[in-house]
């Protein structure tokens, strides 16, 4: 249950991130409340996942969901670059957090 809450803290990280450009384009109150609500819940379920899993690999697998998603989210609605180089580094981060996640 705890690496379901992990997978869930960055998923909610990626819509918190995505939120700050909303709110950055729109600057309105549903965009404040929906970035809040974003990060708000990433904690919860990133705390909710501290109680079991190893502090160092649980931020590196939070932090990595949510910059290589945050990446992607940029690429498919925001026209951001999707230059070969970027998405090969992108899976290294992938990469990186699921080898954290075998050593741990």
């Amino acid at each position: 249950m705890a690496w379901m809450s992990l997978i869930l803290a960055g998923l909610f990280e990626m819509f918190g991130v995505a939120m700050i450009n909303k709110l950055h384009k729109d600057r309105n109150w549903k965009s404040l409340v929906l970035l809040v609500l974003g990060f708000g819940a990433s904690f919860i379920f990133l705390s909710y996942a501290l109680e079991t899993l190893p502090m160092g690999t649980a931020y590196a697998i939070w932090t990595g969901i949510g910059a290589s998603g945050g990446a992607i989210l940029g690429m498919l609605l925001y026209g951001e670059s999707k230059d070969w180089r970027r998405l090969v580094l992108i899976v290294i981060v992938l990469v990186a957090a699921v080898g954290l996640k075998l050593v741990a």
